[in-house]
């Protein structure tokens, strides 16, 4: 048997060692912070992330240090040829930050690498007929999010959802929609929420908005967020999220309760941008 006291101190041993390592780490977060992009990396911002120009300097401000932690911090893999260029990784970022404006975060705590496709890509799905046959078919697919603490992007839809932001369509967004959702290891369209007393109305707003849009896409009427949203409660919330950033407007008149749930989650009102993005 390991004597008490040796493991007494090998608890603290690694508590020390612990605490060193977080506190290096905020330093270092809070360097990145305030170090500017370079050029080219604001170049790409702008060019790629038209949300950005729309965004308030002391955001833009924000949202510049913030890439700074998240490309230090997460890993990107080219997968299908596709070279990984600086452009992809702050396209990428840019619009991923973007979720984590306005509040605290750590940065997507379980993402480890994202990966890139140059576009739609194939992936195996396994699923189950009612009488318990598992199937296995080929799915085309435009980005996914594993529990294992990936991200996986087509880089031509990265690109057209982020430059035609009023379609409310974007790869990015929702996926790391789906990111937050899964960080307490559950996917299930109830992301962490800063008070307990939150879930009992974001539950019930969101379940009624979820119903709501299930029945229309069954009458096969016009919605303001994509089809895709009635699958499941974790689609809703992703696909909401693209509608919150995207088609900002519309939600907050079609949709004010919903709308109003994700502004205090998200502490962003994108409705009150200005609409002008600069060429």
């Amino acid at each position: 048997m390991v004597p008490l006291t040796l493991l007494v101190l090998a608890l603290f041993g690694l508590s020390v060692i612990f605490l060193v390592r977080r506190a290096r780490r905020s330093a270092l977060r809070e360097r990145l912070m305030t170090e500017p992009l370079p050029e080219e990396w604001e170049t790409a911002l702008k060019q790629n992330v038209p949300l950005y120009s729309r965004l308030p300097d002391e955001m833009q401000r924000e949202l510049r240090g913030l890439i700074n932690i998240f490309l230090h911090e997460k890993q990107f893999e080219g997968c299908g040829g596709l070279e990984i260029t600086d452009e992809i990784r702050v396209t990428v970022a840019g619009q991923a930050c973007i979720l984590l404006l306005n509040r605290k975060t750590d940065f997507y705590p379980r993402l480890s690498s994202i990966l890139v496709y140059p576009g739609a890509y194939v992936a195996k799905e396994v699923w189950h007929t009612p009488a318990g046959v598992e199937v296995e078919e080929d799915s085309v697919r435009l980005g996914e999010s594993w529990d294992s603490g990936t991200v996986v992007l087509a880089w031509d839809s990265i690109k057209h959802g982020a430059w035609d932001w009023k379609d409310g369509h974007n790869v990015v967004l929702h996926e790391f929609a789906h990111r937050l959702d899964q960080q307490d290891g559950t996917a299930d369209g109830a992301p962490i929420l800063e008070q307990r007393s939150r879930y009992v109305t974001w539950a019930r707003t969101l379940s009624r908005e979820y119903e709501q849009l299930q029945k229309k896409v069954q009458r096969g009427r016009k919605t303001v967020m994509d089809d895709y949203g009635a699958t499941d409660p974790a689609e809703f919330f992703a696909v909401a999220t693209e509608t919150f950033f995207e088609k900002s407007r519309q939600m907050k008149k079609k949709h004010p309760e919903l709308y109003s749930e994700l502004r205090t989650y998200y502490k962003l009102d994108p409705a009150a941008w200005p609409r002008k993005v600069e060429p």
